[in-house]
């Protein structure tokens, strides 16, 4: 159990006779963890991507709460009347009729 201990720490296994199975071995799960490392890599980068577009969407989400409650303050009777009084615009006294246009047959 110590010789193959040894041998295994001195390298043996590579320069022996048998050793280009060892090797094909060896360079199989060197490529292995190459293609592992590439992969968590790529999955690191859409989880940054994910994170970064979520924090979009909310300050995009945000944005538009702020602009619609803009909308309905300006959108307001009170606030158009006030902003048109200034170019003398006033609003109707009389409330509006209705126009009925009958046609009639001959």
């Amino acid at each position: 159990m110590k010789q193959k201990i040894y041998q295994i720490l001195k390298g043996k296994f590579l320069v022996s006779e048998d050793a280009f199975k060892n090797w094909r071995f060896i360079i199989f799960l060197s490529l292995l963890a190459l293609v592992m490392i590439s992969s968590a890599h790529s999955a690191d980068k859409k989880v940054h991507k994910i994170s970064k577009l979520n924090t979009q969407v909310k300050e995009l989400r945000s944005e538009f709460v702020d602009v619609r409650s803009k909308l309905m303050k300006v959108k307001m009777e009170s606030k158009v009347i006030a902003s048109l009084d200034g170019k003398g615009l006033k609003p109707s006294i009389n409330p509006p009729h209705k126009i009925r246009i009958i046609h009639k047959k001959e």
